[in-house]
């Protein structure tokens, strides 16, 4: 079975779902927990000549946005770990640093000896899974390690009728 996971948050409603039920998947199991944060980088991916010209930012401000994401990050990791300790469930916590959000993942799940990756994912589909890509796809064709996807239950009954119902334009 399953001993060390790593559970990669960003802070969603989605990714605090994760969580609680990676908690409570370790706490089921035994295993211990390492949640990970990884921060935004507003140096261009090594793709980037792909889209473009990249965008020169003030250093100041990549300096600041640094110091505003360190500081969320540590917010979000801290209420992971309440969540764990709160159920009687082993953890630990790290920030990654990396350009390409997927591969600081595989990293951080290495480096803490993780045997399972516990993620989240929104479940885009179609335009918006093409445009703006999965992380959780992208762990899943890169590690070699076993991914547990969780996804937040779909809509069902009259729920799903009203989400799906078609909304007149504005006047």
């Amino acid at each position: 079975m399953f001993r060390h996971l790593l559970v990669p948050t960003d802070g969603s409603d989605l990714s605090d779902g994760t969580i609680r039920r990676a908690v409570s998947f370790a706490r089921e199991t035994g295993a211990t927990i390492t949640f990970l944060h990884v921060l935004a980088n507003l140096a261009m991916p090594p793709q980037a000549s792909l889209y473009g010209d990249p965008v020169l930012l003030d250093p100041a401000v990549v300096e600041r946005f640094g110091q505003a994401e360190r500081a969320y990050a540590t917010g979000l990791l801290e209420r992971a770990r309440g969540m764990a300790e709160e159920a009687g469930v082993r953890c630990d916590t790290a920030v990654g640093e990396h350009p390409v959000v997927y591969e600081a993942i595989i990293e951080a799940a290495s480096r803490h000896g993780c045997d399972l990756i516990f993620m989240a994912s929104h479940g885009r589909r179609g335009l918006a899974g093409l445009l703006l890509g999965s992380e959780t796809q992208r762990v899943l064709t890169h590690t070699d390690l076993p991914v547990l996807v969780f996804r937040r239950p779909e809509p069902t009954g009259s729920d799903a009728d009203v989400q799906s119902a078609p909304t007149a334009p504005a006047c």
